[in-house]
């Protein structure tokens, strides 16, 4: 599909937050999908997916995940500088006030003329575990979770009892989790306390593992595994198709 490319501010408790929207052309009504990048916020690897998401018939919205730390419009680098500012606004932001975002996001597509109103979440690292997170929100039917960091490790600052997977329980819809064997942000014991805490909590899951590194749909870097990334992004339209 052909894809127009446009940009919102939507009003949050915590400032303006600035939404890309990648949305098929044309007339016709298509499933939403919000898209959380990763600590760099909107770089050029995110907007290629967001980008290859919507020309399979998706309605995309990409926020800029820590706009209330940075001026509208910031993108990190794939370097030391911007992973450091990153894991600094990584650990800055509570993740009440990503919940927020997240339903913010929801009503902002479910306004969209193409948008037929059956939401989905979509996240890469960090953005991961805020799909994760989102998946837990009544309104999102199913979720595609790419090598989610701080799952395991409930490191994001959130009020005391409301870490992230001990909350799963809250998810009705269904979950998908991406991973690489060779992460060592998410080692084998990190990912088998989220299996297991899945699996006690019943919740409809399944479960991908790839013999790739941290980032590996990423096409820029050493990091890169083209074959392991097509694979995995199938899996997660084949979700949203089946799901949405």
């Amino acid at each position: 599909m052909i894809i127009d490319i446009s940009e919102v501010d939507l009003t949050t408790n915590t400032g303006p937050m600035r939404a890309t929207l990648y949305e098929p052309s044309g007339e016709g009504r298509y499933p939403g999908l919000i898209f959380y990048s990763e600590i760099f916020q909107q770089t050029d690897p995110i907007r290629r997916v967001a980008s290859l998401l919507a020309g399979h018939g998706f309605a995309v919205a990409v926020p800029e995940i820590f706009h209330e730390l940075n001026a509208i419009g910031t993108v990190l680098g794939y370097d030391d500088d911007g992973k450091d500012k990153g894991n600094q606004d990584k650990s800055a932001k509570t993740l009440e006030a990503h919940d927020h975002d997240t339903g913010v996001l929801i009503e902002c597509l479910r306004s969209r003329a193409r948008c037929s109103g059956n939401i989905g979440a979509m996240g890469i690292c960090i953005g991961g575990h805020l799909a994760f997170r989102a998946a837990q929100h009544e309104d999102i039917l199913a979720a595609s979770c790419f090598y989610a960091t701080d799952l395991h490790s409930d490191t994001l600052p959130c009020a005391p009892g409301n870490q992230t997977l001990e909350r799963c329980d809250k998810i009705e819809g269904e979950l998908q989790l991406v991973w690489g064997r060779q992460d060592p942000h998410i080692p084998r014991e990190g990912r088998a306390k989220v299996y297991d805490r899945l699996s006690v909590a019943d919740v409809d899951f399944s479960w991908h593992e790839f013999n790739a590194q941290h980032a590996f749909i990423r096409d820029e870097g050493p990091r890169y595994d083209p074959q392991a990334a097509a694979a995995a992004l199938q899996l997660a339209i084949g979700l949203f198709n089946r799901a949405l």
